[in-house]
C-alpha cells in the first residue's frame, strides 16, 4: 500500500514536470514551426514526416498524462504506456535540423531581425536539454504507469487515441497544402467580418456549445467533470501553441513573444475558465460566466476593424486557432451553469466587476510599457515602428483592446502617458462601461431564458398528452436539489467534493 502511494506521488511530480518543461518548449521557434513544413509535401528546408508525426503524438501525451495520473483514467494510461514510448524514441532519433531553426537569417528584413532577436531568447543548448529531459520524463511516466496498472490493457482504450490526436492537432498542419502569401484580403477564401466564413464561425460556436451540452447532460457528475477537465487541458495545449507560432510565422497581426502575455481578455479567460472546471470554485465559475463568456461571444459577433486583423484564409492557422480556442473558452464558461454545477446569482457579480476593472488597468499599463520598449529597442541599428495601418512594422500590443478601439469610431482624447506611449483615458473608461453593459446584457438574456423555459416546457408537455412536466436532467441551475443545496449552504464546493468522492469510490475506472 505504501509502495502504491509513493508511485502515485512520483507520477504526480513527473507529470507536473512534463507540463512545465513542455510549456517552456513552446517558447521556441522550432516547437510548432515544423508542422507546416513536412518534407514530402514541401521539399527542401522541411522536416522528416516521421519526426513531425512523433512530435504530434507527443503532444497527445500532454492530454493523456494528466487524465491518466490526476484523474486515474485507465483508457488514457493504456494509450500512453503502449503508444508514446515508441514515438518518443523515434523523435530522439530523427530530429535532424530541428534545433537549428532560426528566424535570424541574412535574408530577413530589418524588422524581422528585430523580431527574431527578441523572440529567440532560448539558446540552442537550452532547447536541446529541455527536449531530451522531456523525452526522458515521458519514458519514466510510461514505465511507472506499467508499474501502477500492470501489463493488461483494454482494447477499447485505443478507441480514444484518434480523438486525442485530433484534439491536440497542430492547427498549422493544413498550411502544408497552400502558401498563405498567395492570398490577399480580396480573395473569396479570406476571413473577414460578415463574410460566409464569419457566419460559419458563429454557427460552429453555437453548434459546438449545444452539442457539448447534449453530449454531457445525461452523464453523471463525475463523468461530466472529467470531460470538462479534458476540454480545459485541450484548450491550454492549443492556446500555448500560439507561443511558438508568434516566434516563427506570427499570429494574426502579432510577431513578438510579448503577444503571448495573457493580457488579452480572452487569453486571461483561458486560464480562468480552465482552472474553474478543474478546481470547481464558485468565484472562478462566476468570473468565467459573467466576464469571459461575453468576451468570447463578442469577438465572434464582430472581429474588429479589418485593418486590425490578418487572419488569412479560413483554414490558416490564425483563424483555426482563434475559432477553436474561443469555442472551447465559451463552452467551458457556460457549461458548468448549463449542467447545474453552478448557478449564477446577482450578488456574484461584485468580484467579476472588480476583476475586470483590474484587467483593464493592468492591460493598459502593460500595453504602454511593451510599446515603449518595442519603440526603444534596436537590433543591428534598426528600431521598430509601431502603429495601426499600413507602413508600420507591427501593430500596437493592444492588450484587452486598451490601445486601439475595435469599432470604427473616433473619440475625444484625454491623454494618459505611460513611459513613451500615450493612451486615451476617456476611451479606457468607456471601454470598461461598454463591456460591463455587455456583461449585464448577457446575464439578462440568461435570466430571460430561465423565465420562459418552464412555461415552454409545460406547453410542449401538454401538447404531448402528458399532465406533468417530465423530469429534466440537471440544467441551467434548474435542478430542485441543486437549488435546495445552494439555498441552505450558499457554498456548494465542499458538498460537491464529498459527493464526487463517494461516487468515485463506487465507479469503476474505464
Amino acid at each position: 500500500m505504501k509502495t502504491q502511494k509513493y508511485i502515485n506521488i512520483t507520477l504526480t511530480v513527473l507529470t507536473a514536470l512534463i507540463l512545465a518543461v513542455s510549456l517552456l518548449l513552446t517558447f521556441t521557434v522550432s516547437d510548432y514551426y515544423i508542422f507546416n513544413r513536412i518534407s514530402f509535401l514541401n521539399g527542401e528546408d522541411s522536416f522528416n514526416i516521421f519526426f513531425v508525426l512523433s512530435q504530434w503524438i507527443k503532444k497527445a501525451g500532454l492530454l493523456l498524462f494528466p487524465l491518466a495520473v490526476f484523474y486515474k483514467k485507465r483508457c488514457c494510461a493504456d494509450i500512453a504506456k503502449y503508444v508514446l514510448p515508441v514515438f518518443v524514441i523515434i523523435s530522439c532519433a530523427t530530429f535532424g535540423g530541428f534545433f537549428d531553426i532560426t528566424m535570424l537569417t541574412e535574408s530577413a528584413t530589418p524588422a524581422q531581425k528585430v523580431f527574431a532577436s527578441i523572440n529567440e531568447f532560448m539558446t540552442k543548448p537550452a532547447n536541446m536539454a529541455l527536449f531530451f529531459i522531456n523525452s526522458a520524463l515521458y519514458l519514466a511516466v510510461c514505465a511507472l504507469l506499467f508499474v501502477r496498472d500492470g501489463w493488461k490493457v483494454s482494447k477499447k482504450s485505443f478507441i480514444w487515441l484518434p480523438f486525442a490526436l485530433v484534439a491536440v492537432m497542430p492547427l498549422n498542419i493544413f498550411e502544408n497544402f497552400f502558401d498563405i502569401s498567395n492570398f490577399s484580403p480580396a480573395h473569396p477564401l479570406w476571413f473577414k467580418n460578415f463574410t460566409v466564413w464569419h457566419f460559419l464561425a458563429l454557427a460552429v460556436l453555437a453548434g459546438f456549445t449545444i452539442g457539448c451540452y447534449y453530449f454531457l447532460k445525461n452523464k453523471d457528475r463525475v463523468t461530466q467533470n472529467e470531460f470538462l477537465a479534458a476540454g480545459a487541458i485541450i484548450l491550454l495545449i492549443q492556446y500555448h501553441s500560439k507561443d511558438s507560432m508568434l516566434m516563427g510565422d506570427g499570429y494574426n497581426v502579432y510577431y513578438t513573444v510579448f503577444a503571448a502575455l495573457p493580457l488579452f481578455i480572452c487569453n486571461i479567460g483561458v486560464y480562468i475558465a480552465s482552472i474553474s472546471v478543474i478546481l470547481k470554485k464558485r468565484v472562478l465559475y462566476a468570473i468565467s460566466f459573467f466576464v469571459h463568456a461575453v468576451g468570447a461571444l463578442t469577438v465572434f459577433v464582430y472581429f474588429g476593424k479589418d485593418e486590425m486583423s490578418n487572419y488569412g484564409i479560413f483554414c490558416s492557422y490564425s483563424i483555426l486557432y482563434f475559432c477553436l480556442t474561443h469555442c472551447l473558452l465559451f463552452a467551458l464558461s457556460v457549461l458548468p451553469s448549463a449542467l447545474g454545477h453552478y448557478k449564477f446569482r446577482i450578488k456574484h457579480c461584485l468580484i467579476p466587476l472588480a476583476y475586470y476593472c483590474g484587467v483593464i488597468i493592468v492591460a493598459a499599463v502593460a500595453s504602454g510599457l511593451v510599446q515603449s520598449f518595442l519603440t526603444t529597442y534596436s537590433y543591428d541599428g534598426y528600431t521598430l515602428t509601431v502603429g495601426e495601418g499600413a507602413g508600420f512594422d507591427m501593430s500596437p500590443p493592444n492588450y484587452a483592446f486598451t490601445q486601439v478601439c475595435p469599432l470604427p469610431v473616433t473619440l475625444p482624447v484625454v491623454p494618459l502617458t505611460i513611459w513613451k506611449c500615450k493612451l486615451n483615458l476617456l476611451y479606457l473608461l468607456l471601454l470598461y462601461v461598454a463591456y460591463v453593459c455587455l456583461f449585464w446584457a448577457f446575464t439578462g438574456a440568461y435570466y430571460a431564458f430561465l423565465a420562459i423555459r418552464k412555461p415552454v416546457l409545460a406547453k410542449l408537455t401538454a401538447r404531448g398528452g402528458k399532465t406533468e412536466v417530465p423530469a429534466v436532467p440537471v440544467t441551467f441551475g434548474e435542478s430542485a436539489e441543486a437549488e435546495e443545496i445552494e439555498r441552505e449552504t450558499a457554498a456548494t464546493e465542499e458538498e460537491t467534493a464529498v459527493a464526487e468522492t463517494d461516487e468515485t469510490g463506487k465507479k469503476e475506472n474505464v
